[in-house]
């Protein structure tokens, strides 16, 4: 009877981990968009940067 009463709380424990997982399916799919437009931006702001930095430095050996 043991081995009935753990096996049942072991499916118990299953199904609440899987309602879990459709409950936070939504929250982890907006935070990967974010996260993506986020790196994105950082991307973008740095190749710009280094870009100014790169004709900065040109502009600085042509006039010398």
């Amino acid at each position: 009877m043991k081995a009935f009463w753990v096996g049942l709380l072991f499916i118990a424990a299953v199904f609440v981990f899987v309602g879990m997982w459709f409950l936070l399916f939504p929250i982890i799919l907006v935070l990967g968009i974010l996260l993506r437009l986020a790196v994105g931006a950082a991307f973008v702001i740095l190749s710009v940067w280094l870009l100014g930095k790169f004709i900065l430095f040109v502009w600085g050996k042509l006039k010398k």
